[in-house]
């Protein structure tokens, strides 16, 4: 795990991201030994360093992912994460702070026994999304409202919670970005306020074309659409079969799926594209 391109398994006790969580991070698919959506993870990255004022030295950054790609794997999971850096105490960050790099390698998480790419099932979560434009749609390391939607999760059926915000609008999955469809159109949620702009979610919009990024969904609109998908950079797609809201459970049709399938279309060309 290099730490500023140095093999190491620590960082400093007055490091900003264990402190305040005052840094960003991304998650990448190793396919085949390749980096899918590497220059849109990176473009994120940096420019959610610019937005939070973080002085990342993105050469040494590029120079180190460089000097790891020997090692990538066949398939895996690369995590990069960028903090501040090391200061003292106090929420003021010094005006000259060097961004604290590291870079990590890890396995695919296994969902072969729930076989999600036939349809799974989720929840939805009581935990509810604060408006923060400041923050929305980039990836930064405060991530505790995640962290409390995942400790309702009620059992090993449930593969993603459904996140809404404080206006009780669906805004996202716990890990993950959603579309859903309505009167032949695809809709996935408008990220301004809060959420994460995922790479894999950009990338569908950009493919499929004619997405609408839509406002104000609720539980009840998304409850009647004709099929609903997740998304993220590391599963790809996945179908929604049935939601659980409380004691109430929605099936959704698994014979419509025409835009899930042409996503997961879209997501399979993106990965021989990477090893062509």
């Amino acid at each position: 795990m290099p730490v500023n391109g140095v093999p190491q398994d620590t960082i400093a006790i007055q490091d900003r991201g264990l402190a305040y969580g005052d840094g960003l991070f991304e998650t990448i698919l190793i396919h085949q030994h390749q980096p899918v959506l590497l220059e849109a993870h990176l473009y994120r990255l940096k420019t959610g360093a610019e937005r939070l004022r973080i002085n990342l030295d993105s050469a040494a950054l590029d120079a180190e992912i460089s000097a790891l790609s020997p090692t990538f794997p066949a398939s895996g999971v690369l995590k990069i994460i960028i903090t501040r850096g090391t200061g003292g105490r106090g929420y003021l960050p010094a005006e000259q702070m060097s961004a604290t790099r590291i870079t990590s390698l890890h396995p695919l998480p296994d969902y072969a026994a729930q076989q999600p790419e036939r349809g799974m099932t989720a929840f939805v979560c009581q935990q509810r999304l604060a408006h923060q434009p400041a923050l929305a749609g980039i990836k930064h390391l405060n991530r505790l409202e995640q962290v409390l939607a995942s400790l309702e999760w009620p059992g090993d059926e449930y593969l993603e919670g459904v996140m809404l915000d404080t206006l009780d609008h669906v805004v996202e999955g716990t890990r993950s970005n959603i579309f859903w469809v309505e009167n032949g159109q695809l809709h996935t949620p408008a990220l301004d306020q809060c959420g994460v702009a995922g790479i894999m979610r950009n990338y569908l919009v950009d493919a499929m074309g004619n997405v609408l990024e839509t406002p104000d969904c609720t539980l009840a609109r998304l409850g009647v659409a004709e099929e609903v998908f997740f998304c993220n950079s590391v599963f790809g797609v996945w179908p929604l079969l049935a939601l659980q809201n409380g004691m109430t459970r929605i099936s959704f049709d698994p014979e419509r799926r025409h835009f899930t399938r042409q996503a997961a279309r879209a997501v399979a060309d993106l990965l021989d594209a990477t090893v062509a």
